[in-house]
């Protein structure tokens, strides 16, 4: 689980992107994640605009209950079996973290730091093996 300074960091900096355009952060995350792995662009349809909503949209819920996580479990699982349907595999959720970080570096630009880096690292990775743990 994620101490109390890790989740204040988390909400903190998300704070500074979360009213950015999703198309904006969006873009950027998904244009990372295809760069590195242009065999996953295949899993997400030609128009992606409702794509950078819904993740923006699943961003803004996680990070507004992350001290209530436990009553996400639900809503994590649900999201897996989702995930898992469009082929998503245990080997994928690395780059997309991967993806989701440099996302965040560059939307922070000069206020990301080693203290953010580790707690957003965190956080992809209790939600990230929450959903494996989920599919296996």
């Amino acid at each position: 689980m994620l101490t109390d300074d890790e989740i204040s960091a988390v909400k903190k900096s998300w704070a500074r992107l979360r009213n950015i355009d999703p198309v904006v952060i969006g873009d950027a995350f998904y244009s990372k994640l295809f760069f590195e792995r242009p065999a996953l662009r295949k899993m997400f349809p030609v128009e992606m605009d409702a794509q950078y909503k819904k993740l923006v949209d699943m961003l803004n819920t996680i990070v507004t209950r992350l001290d209530q996580l436990d009553e996400l479990t639900e809503d994590i699982i649900a999201m897996a079996k989702r995930h898992e349907g469009y082929g998503v595999k245990q080997e994928h959720y690395a780059p997309v973290g991967e993806a989701l970080i440099w996302t965040l570096k560059v939307g922070l630009g000069r206020e990301w730091n080693q203290e953010i880096q580790d707690a957003w690292a965190k956080c992809y990775g209790v939600l990230a093996n929450a959903m494996i743990g989920a599919t296996v």
